[in-house]
């Protein structure tokens, strides 16, 4: 399910919660990024969602209603490994943005898997797979959860995380400028669930290149990971 944060204000922090149901993840850190990796049958240990040293962070919620749209046809770039790329230094944010305008991103069959984007200058980039693209410079705060930026609530489901988007709005509006790490967990531990469990919590201090995680909604236990300078 999963809800994606970015906040700029004196600092930019990029909030995510990875909400998940019968997959096995993991947080590995590194110098050169903190990576939330799923176990994938066939490919092992993917890293999909995280932050890296250059300063860019991959989220990738699903999208609910699933639109036909988004599964593969014909030749197209896959939203997974566009993701992969950013997320391993391979190519940049404005990399993927050119790409996204010029050629068709498709997902998966039968999953319609977004992208939620951004950069060490807060720029954000939202790809819908089948609908389109839509990029912002420096927001003051842009949150992605299960529905389509293209739809909002025209299209009802129990997943589609409305309830958690306008919580998070809410508290967003009205954030001071001294935003932080602190203030990003709030909002995560504010729009968490159980249901469809919250796995991951993760809090990117992008000035700071500081990452922060809690597992499982332990949100008395967080992990703490200074990255390298970037490449």
């Amino acid at each position: 399910m999963c809800t994606s944060l970015v906040v700029n204000r004196k600092k930019t922090i990029v909030g995510w919660n990875l909400d998940i149901l019968d997959m096995t993840s993991r947080v590995r850190g590194a110098p050169e990024g903190v990576f939330i990796e799923i176990d994938d049958p066939k490919e092992g240990w993917l890293p999909l969602f995280g932050a890296n040293a250059r300063g860019d962070f991959v989220g990738m919620p699903t999208c609910w209603p699933f639109d036909e749209r988004s599964n593969p046809t014909g030749d197209g770039e896959n939203i997974i490994m566009l993701d992969i790329d950013l997320l391993m230094q391979k190519k940049t944010l404005q990399e993927i943005r050119e790409i996204a305008e010029r050629r068709p991103v498709h997902s998966i069959p039968g999953f319609t898997f977004m992208a939620a984007l951004s950069d060490a200058e807060g720029n954000v980039l939202h790809i819908v797979p089948g609908q389109g693209n839509l990029y912002e410079e420096r927001p003051k705060y842009k949150i992605l959860t299960n529905f389509s930026p293209f739809k909002q609530n025209s299209e009802t489901h129990p997943w589609m995380g409305w309830d958690r988007y306008q919580k998070a709005e809410a508290m967003l509006q009205v954030a001071s400028e001294d935003f932080g790490v602190t203030e990003g967990f709030e909002v995560l531990r504010a729009v968490s669930q159980t249901v469809c469990p919250t796995v991951v919590s993760m809090v990117f201090d992008v000035q700071e290149r500081t990452v922060c995680w809690c597992e499982n909604r332990e949100w008395n236990s967080i992990h703490t990971v200074k990255l390298a300078e970037a490449r």
